[in-house]
């Protein structure tokens, strides 16, 4: 009660003098990235302000969410700096003055980047990230580095899989629309009882301790996230972003993006995100040029949908399907989801919208085994090492030995370890201390890999992974139907599109209740679970994408604030 009086008195009830007048204070919460702009253009409150109400509710609810890994002591002179700049008119760019975080991932210089990893503990790398440095550019204030799944949730597969959103360095994160931990018997270590989705976390977003954040995305860490936390988020085109400087899983694959409450600011935040040209330490940057002067903002159009073909892709993705050989039908969605869905296909046809439906994609449906995707998985766990990952993609765990090792090597001298075989070393020797409470099995399939030897199996499964995802996938499903995007049930078609690196934008939408397959006993009370839609294209399409998401949120507006942080 403390806590809740002392942050009514610093985040409600302060009136700031200006000028023999007196102003209220400007409130960070559920703000958008426009609506700050605008504040500071007319002087309704400094960079200041907004970094103290931040650091107020980082103070105030950080213990009982886990949102930060750490939080940047020199916020303060940076905003004081930046408001000195914009009082002198001297404006960076669209970011001046705005506090934002980053995924524990991603290279900063001024706080330390973990990956969640204890070997890492407390290393501050000897460069920053090329979209760190991009940030700066245009002004941003870099206020914290969120929490993560360590790793990006490559160290522990099966037997024994590593939950969502913990690390060895924070432990766990909790979901801001229900913050308690799970009280299954099974499920007792700590883990939230609602999920806060993938490896980037959304939390401290979702709980306005900063206006926004940058998550990566290998398959699912951006996308699953904006969902469970009820953000908007935008899963970039692989190359699109520059990756120099972010903790690898795979080259392939990986990509940072952002994340934040509303589609407007997530377009702003690509834009910042972006490098001008091509990035010489990212050959991948060559693939898809930016708008000019990097400006998603041009494509919020609240008419985006009128005439827009979308396809629904039933098989699998809304409904059942048995795949060939298979004796039991897999995924669609349950009647509560399914419900959410069927609103949000009438509310796009209701804008203008062309809904194809059924647009089934092939590689779903194909009945040869040998070319159905369903059928096809990423190699990773203790099950899946060499000589039993003959039915499985092995571009993971060879990627991540390449990528990581090549990472470490990119840190000189300063590396606290020297490649992925020492790192699995030294958590082992540190598991008394905290490391690898889930073992490392992932990590171990990987560092058993052979660079040369296996190289020719790993290009066989990398052609299979981009045909079965895009050219017998996505591309041809859009193509033949003339598509400007497929429409996918919250995160439901990250892998598929990751695995030739195409581009979402999710949207929040609706709440549905959080009814896991083992149930919770009874007298929980489990609160709902935000449930979102996504917009899903081809290479280099986020421009068109964004103005679908843009369109179908201003036609629905469904965010609402989480109500354990208000």
């Amino acid at each position: 009660m403390r806590s809740l009086f002392l942050f009514l008195i610093l985040a409600e009830a302060v009136v700031i003098p200006v000028a023999g007048k007196q102003r209220r204070a400007f409130r960070v919460v559920e703000a958008s990235i426009s609506e700050m702009r605008e504040a500071l253009r007319q002087k309704k409150v400094t960079s200041r302000e907004l970094v103290e109400q931040y650091l107020q509710r980082i103070a105030l609810y950080n213990d009982r969410l886990h949102a930060t890994i750490a939080v940047n002591g020199k916020a303060l002179a940076e905003a004081d700096e930046l408001d000195r700049e914009r009082a002198q008119k001297k404006i960076r760019g669209p970011l001046h003055g705005i506090p934002i975080a980053l995924k524990d991932n991603i290279h900063t210089t001024h706080l330390p980047t973990t990956g969640g990893a204890l070997a890492f503990l407390g290393y501050v790398p000897p460069y920053e990230a090329t979209l760190t440095r991009n940030l700066r550019e245009v002004g941003a204030i870099i206020l914290a580095k969120t929490g993560m799944t360590e790793l990006a949730n490559w160290i522990a597969g099966s037997p024994t899989p590593m939950p969502g959103n913990y690390s060895a360095v924070a432990g766990f994160g909790y979901n801001p629309y229900d913050p308690r931990r799970d009280p299954r018997e099974k499920f007792d270590d700590g883990r939230p009882a609602l999920s806060t989705g993938g490896s980037s976390s959304g939390v401290g977003t979702a709980a306005s301790f900063w206006a926004a954040n940058v998550g990566t995305e290998t398959s699912g860490s951006i996308l699953s996230p904006s969902n469970q936390n009820m953000l908007a988020g935008i899963k970039p085109t692989v190359g699109r972003i520059s990756r120099h400087g972010i903790i690898p899983i795979t080259a392939d694959q990986d990509t940072a993006g952002p994340m934040a409450r509303w589609v407007a600011d997530t377009a702003l935040l690509l834009g910042a995100l972006e490098s001008a040209k091509p990035d010489p330490d990212d050959p991948a940057t060559n693939r898809c040029p930016p708008p000019p002067g990097r400006d998603y903002t041009k494509f919020l159009r609240k008419d985006g949908l009128k005439g827009a073909r979308i396809g629904i892709p039933r098989a699998f993705y809304y409904d059942k399907i048995t795949p060939p050989g298979g004796k039991e039908p897999r995924g669609g969605l349950d009647a509560e989801e399914a419900k959410v869905m069927a609103e949000a296909i009438s509310i796009l046809k209701r804008q203008g919208a062309v809904i194809v439906d059924p647009a089934d994609i092939p590689s779903v449906v194909d009945q040869d085994a040998a070319n159905n995707i369903l059928l096809w998985n990423t190699c990773g766990g203790a099950g899946a090492g060499k000589g039993k990952d003959s039915n499985c993609s092995v571009a993971f765990k060879y990627g991540m030995k390449r990528d990581f090792n090549l990472w470490l090597a990119s840190l000189g001298p300063s590396a606290p370890v020297k490649s992925l075989t020492e790192l699995r070393q030294w958590n082992l020797a540190h598991t008394k201390g905290g490391a690898i409470r889930y073992g490392q099995s992932n990590l171990d399939v990987s560092d058993e890999m052979d660079l040369s030897a296996d190289k020719a199996r790993y290009e066989a499964d990398r052609a299979k992974d981009i045909r079965l995802g895009g050219e017998r996938g996505i591309d041809e499903v859009m193509r033949s139907h003339k598509l400007d995007a497929i429409l996918f049930p919250a995160a439901n078609g990250a892998s598929i599109a990751a695995k030739p690196g195409y581009p979402t934008v999710i949207v929040p939408f609706g709440m549905i209740p959080n009814a896991p397959q083992e149930p919770f006993a009874v007298g929980f009370n489990a609160l709902p679970r935000p449930f979102g839609v996504s917009f899903t294209g081809m290479a280099c399409s986020e421009a068109r994408l964004i103005e679908l998401a843009y369109a179908f949120e201003q036609a629905t507006k469904r965010r609402v604030a989480p109500a354990s942080a208000p």
